[in-house]
């Protein structure tokens, strides 16, 4: 499922108010990042969002769910992003907060694996002079 360049421009200029949105080829989709944070995704022609517990009720309110995924062992995975709501191609202003919402789950996302990623520092006994 390539991604056309027409549609990656496209999603940079509905974007562009968040500052310079760079979009990588990845996987056979695309990655959307601002700075070097992935809060998007597009598969197809079709634009996710990264989700957290903050922001999923705006997406299942609007019926939508997960990008899926189905690796090679067979099983679905269902990701953190969520497909954007149609109506929001149309508001220009609602998408760029959804998109800072995205920006949000993603940082959040980023912080909480830094947390399980830092190692425990080892208590070291001091001699006192």
């Amino acid at each position: 499922m390539a991604v056309s360049d027409e549609y990656k421009a496209f999603v940079a200029e509905l974007l562009e108010p968040l500052g310079t949105v760079r979009i990588r080829n990845m996987f056979g989709g695309a990655g959307v990042y601002l700075d070097d944070l992935m809060f998007g995704l597009i598969a197809g022609e079709t634009l996710y969002f990264k989700v957290d517990g903050r922001n999923r009720p705006d997406f299942e309110a609007d019926e939508m769910g997960p990008f899926l995924y189905e690796p090679p062992s067979g099983k679905t995975v269902a990701m953190s992003y969520y497909e954007l709501p149609e109506r929001l191609y149309d508001d220009p202003d609602e998408l760029v907060h959804w998109a800072r919402k995205a920006l949000d789950a993603a940082l959040a996302s980023k912080a909480a694996k830094s947390v399980k990623k830092k190692p425990a520092q080892k208590k070291t006994a001091r001699s006192e002079i």
